[in-house]
Order: C-alpha cells, then sequence, then structure tokens
C-alpha cells in the first residue's frame, strides 16, 4: 500500500513537471505582439485613470505616470525567470527620465510568489536592489484578475490586446499617451530588438 502510495505521489510530480515545462514553452510561444487596429466595439479608457497600491499599501495614481513609456511587469521571488529584477533595474536606472518599470507581484503562475508584501520587498531590495515601483500582490489572471489586469487583457477597454500574461514577467507596453501598443512575452528582456524598437530606442 505505501509503495502504491509513493508510486502515485512520483506520477503525480511527474506529470506535474511535464504540465510546468509544457506551460513554459506555450509562454515563449508568443514573444511579441503590438497594437493591432482598434477593436470597433472599443470604448477605449486610458491607463491613466487607474489608482494602484503600493507595495507598502499607499495608493499610487497612474496618472503621475503621463509622458512616460511604462512598462508592467507581472514579477515573482521563485521563478527562473525572477533573475531578470536585474535587468529590469538596470534599465530603469539607464531610461528612468522618459520610462518608469511597474512591478506587480502574482502568485498565479506555479505558486512562485507565496511571500507577504514586506518579504517580497525585502526580497528584492536585498537581491536585486530594486528601485522600480512595486505594488501590491495582484491576481493577473481568472475571476479575481486586478482591475488594471482586466484593463491589460479586454479589447474593450484597452482597445484591441486581449492576451493575458501566460507565465510570470510578462510585459505590457504603454506609451507616453497612456495607450497599450505592446506585449512581450517572459523570456524577453530590455535588449530586445523588438522590445527597445517599440520604445523608439
Amino acid at each position: 500500500m505505501k509503495k502504491t502510495y509513493l508510486r502515485l505521489i512520483a506520477l503525480f510530480l511527474l506529470i506535474t513537471g511535464v504540465v510546468t515545462l509544457t506551460l513554459s514553452a506555450y509562454t515563449n510561444k508568443i514573444i511579441a505582439r503590438p497594437m493591432e487596429s482598434i477593436s470597433p466595439d472599443s470604448t477605449r479608457t486610458s491607463v491613466y485613470n487607474f489608482t494602484v497600491n503600493s507595495l507598502d499599501g499607499a495608493p499610487v495614481s497612474l496618472e503621475q505616470y503621463r509622458g512616460k513609456f511604462i512598462v508592467i511587469l507581472n514579477v515573482a521571488s521563485a521563478c527562473g525567470y525572477t533573475p531578470q529584477y536585474a535587468d529590469w533595474e538596470k534599465f530603469y536606472n539607464a531610461n528612468k527620465e522618459h520610462v518608469v518599470v511597474l512591478g506587480f507581484p502574482c502568485n498565479d503562475f506555479g505558486g512562485q510568489e507565496p511571500g507577504s508584501a514586506a518579504e517580497i520587498g525585502a526580497f528584492c531590495q536585498k537581491n536585486y536592489g530594486v528601485t522600480f515601483p512595486m505594488f501590491e500582490k495582484v491576481a493577473v489572471k481568472g475571476e479575481a484578475k486586478a482591475p488594471l489586469y482586466q484593463w491589460l487583457t479586454d479589447p474593450a477597454q484597452n482597445g484591441w490586446n486581449s492576451q493575458e500574461p501566460s507565465w510570470n514577467f510578462c510585459k505590457y507596453l504603454i506609451n507616453d499617451k497612456g495607450e497599450l501598443t505592446h506585449f512581450f512575452a517572459s523570456k524577453v528582456k530590455p535588449d530586445n530588438v523588438e522590445f527597445l524598437k517599440a520604445l523608439g530606442l
């Protein structure tokens, strides 16, 4: 009986691993998605309409980033892509005059962000020296999806895009007019040619 139980656990872990690898592979199929024609049913609104809570719980109006490009990341502390914190911190420091990077922790993919706000903040500071704005942990898919991510993934609201994050560290690019212009997959880093082109760099 015990051997059967252990075999079932091993089988479950094997299946879970295969599913995770499959999901990760799917994540990287869609590398970049630029703005398409605006949906005829769109009642498009601006990202500047949103107020979100910082990691320490203070309300932050996205209106304050008007005139800058905005990169929105869904981040996690225990993911294979977590080292990208360093890449985006370096990019932010080099370009902060006209680009802002906003990090939104989420636990939607593999339970890879289980920590509290204090733990997330300490992890980011200690391991990657993150200074770009970080916000409270949110859901980025499903019924509990945060309002900002509802906007990012609903063509009726953003004008064209329905692509949800497919794993941690997906990127949404907002132009300096508050319009969503691009989606980039997890493996895209700041030195990606298409990403830099989208920013006009």
